[in-house]
């Protein structure tokens, strides 16, 4: 199979993870999707395939006679979805010869623009794999997905020379938990890669220090027409939290390395109110500053309107892996050269968000990440191309065999 009829199978089983669930893996629905892979990861020809009780999914192709000495390469990927525009049936659709310009997604209402999306044009003659425009499409990470087991599936009809191989799909990491209860161990890996980038070619190794931030605001709520210097509007002074976070500092104004402060839900009333931030930074130590803004904000907040009125949570994340990386950069040259021998070009660039390898490599496993293809991730606009994905999976066997040299 071609790695996209792959993934034209894989994306029709919806599988949104749950970032409100206390269960692992957060949506029972995960299951469904890797149980097809796990039958198909058989049929392939992988040994000690184990799906575990917690939905995360291994197997291994045996290393070629004479070569089994050689570092065990790993290949990860992420079985969940985003929630957001998954809600209904998902139904791919394929535009062959792309002239590159304005799509309409179906009867969404929706249009693919080289106006909001500039790479587009670069796309002109490819076959591109969209949604309907009514739900996201689901190639993160079912891309990745695709990608690897049409490597491994080429290793095997072509009779490549390999190492061993090491092949995981995880469930949860767009709840951010997705290498929490991964088996470093018995994985078996040496290094590995994650298929979980974007443009094929991709290669990212530098990800932001991340956490979770929530203020709670509790207010004094009095008949306002006797709240005279005597009711806290929790709501005015939750926008009076936000107000003294830097105007410029959010994902909208900021790129490259640049952190930022990401608002991602607000509710709130008079008597209590809640805001929930997402904060990032590349740089260990200005990322260290951001969270001493938000409990300065609390101080001086609390001092202002009386102790307790503001309770600032911040829950960790996930680290930069760089720090990890930087003592086995042979993963990003053979990358790079892997790319080249591909016929694509290498993209070094810093990832504006994370992967199962942030934390993976903090366990042990360096495992930069690789680009599968695709683009405009977590919403309706999501798209792929056909070449892109045949690339990537050229991209991924031509790094098997440098590490088989």
């Amino acid at each position: 199979m071609k790695a996209y009829e792959r993934l034209l199978k894989y994306v029709v089983v919806r599988t949104p993870s749950d970032e409100n669930s206390d269960t692992v893996p957060s949506s029972d629905c995960q299951f469904d999707l890797a149980r097809l892979l796990k039958a198909e990861m058989e049929e392939l020809g992988l040994t000690d395939v184990r799906l575990d009780d917690q939905c995360y999914l291994y197997g291994k192709l045996p290393a070629t006679e004479g070569l089994k000495d050689k570092p065990a390469i790993g290949f990860i990927a992420h079985m969940d979805t985003v929630a957001d525009f998954c809600d209904h049936e998902i139904k791919p659709v394929l535009t062959e010869n792309y002239d590159g310009k304005e799509l309409a997604l179906e009867d969404s209402g929706l249009v693919l623009s080289p106006e909001n999306f500039s790479h587009l044009t670069s796309l002109t003659g490819r076959t591109l794999i969209t949604s309907d425009g009514t739900t996201i499409l689901g190639a993160d990470d079912k891309a990745g997905i695709a990608e690897i087991l049409t490597m491994v599936e080429r290793l095997v009809k072509e009779n490549i020379p390999h190492g061993p191989i090491c092949v995981a799909f995880t469930p949860d990491e767009e709840v951010g938990t997705g290498a929490s209860h991964f088996d470093v161990e018995a994985f078996g890996a040496d290094y590995a890669y994650t298929l979980d980038g974007d443009t094929e070619g991709e290669i990212q190794y530098e990800n932001f220090n991340a956490c979770k931030a929530r203020f709670d605001v509790k207010g004094f709520n009095v008949h306002p027409g006797s709240g005279k210097d005597t009711m806290i509007n929790a709501s005015l002074v939750a926008m009076e939290i936000n107000s003294l976070l830097p105007g410029m500092e959010t994902s909208r104004g900021t790129e490259g390395y640049e952190g930022f402060y990401h608002l991602m839900s607000m509710s709130g009333e008079c008597a209590k109110a809640q805001l929930n931030y997402i904060i990032r930074d590349h740089d260990k130590d200005f990322f260290e500053a951001r969270k001493g803004t938000l409990r300065l904000i609390e101080k001086n907040l609390n001092a202002k309107w009386g102790e307790g009125t503001v309770t600032l949570t911040i829950t960790e994340q996930y680290k930069n892996m760089a720090e990890i990386i930087a003592g086995c950069m042979h993963l990003i040259d053979n990358a790079k050269t892997a790319c080249e021998n591909a016929g694509v070009t290498p993209l070094v660039i810093p990832i504006r968000g994370g992967t199962d390898g942030c934390q993976l490599s903090f366990k042990g496993l360096p495992c930069p990440n690789l680009g599968t293809g695709g683009h405009a991730y977590h919403g309706p606009y999501e798209h792929i191309t056909v070449e892109g994905m045949d690339k990537s999976v050229d991209v991924v066997l031509e790094l098997v065999k440098l590490y088989a040299k």
